[in-house]
């Protein structure tokens, strides 16, 4: 494997079975992501865009095929295996922010290194810079529930970075955002991704093919067109 390869897959299927009846999310995936990719995930719903974003971030496996990270087979990993390379290589961005409503914006963002294993030392000085990085200095303290939906994405977003993973999958980011907010979104992964971070982004806008260098659109758990 090539040592600019991040993430490959090989014939990655995922079969979801309900008594007898079997429903065939992924067919036989195989795809190459280079480091620094900005990857625009496409398809209509229930072409399996989520399912292999959550295979590749290690929340679900797959029925069969292989997975590499980094040059490394997850496939076969046990539980806390992948939850390890889950903490330290991968942040996650969702629609719906996914914040802890009773905590602060540091707090939230300080949570992702305690699993990490971060010294305590160091976890809120990495919160409040990456929180000043994005231009919520004013909002430290604050609950989720105080904050706006593009103020509360952004937190999201430094919750994702503050483990300095390689890779960030976002799944439709903007998707709760007014247009205005989604680009302002947009922008700041597009600067993260000029700083050498590889990102995967489900999107159903079309507008925003425009960031990524990569378009891969998905149909029926099948890779349809990748350009």
């Amino acid at each position: 494997m090539s040592n600019n390869i991040i993430i490959e897959t090989r014939s990655l299927t995922k079969i979801y079975r309900t008594g007898k009846i079997e429903f065939k999310a992924l067919n036989n995936v195989s795809i190459k992501i280079k480091k620094g990719d900005f990857i625009a995930l496409m398809g209509p719903s229930g072409s399996g865009k989520t399912t292999l974003m959550n295979i590749l971030g290690c929340l679900d496996r797959s029925t069969s095929g292989d997975i590499f990270l980094e040059g490394q087979n997850i496939s076969t990993l046990h539980d806390s295996q992948l939850a390890e390379i889950r903490s330290k290589k991968i942040g996650f961005v969702f629609q719906t922010f996914n914040l802890i409503s009773n905590i602060s914006a540091t707090k939230n963002i300080e949570l992702s290194m305690v699993f990490a294993e971060v010294p305590r030392s160091s976890r809120e000085a990495i919160a409040l810079e990456l929180l000043k990085n994005l231009g919520l200095e004013k909002f430290i303290k604050n609950l989720p529930t105080e904050l706006s939906g593009g103020q509360q994405q952004r937190v999201s977003l430094a919750r994702a970075l503050a483990n300095n993973p390689p890779i960030i999958l976002a799944d439709e980011p903007t998707g709760n955002l007014d247009s205005t907010t989604g680009l302002q979104i947009m922008n700041l992964l597009k600067s993260i991704n000029k700083e050498g971070k590889t990102i995967l982004l489900i999107t159903h806008d079309a507008s925003l093919k425009k960031y990524a260098n990569r378009i891969v659109t998905m149909k029926d758990g099948e890779i349809s067109e990748h350009r």
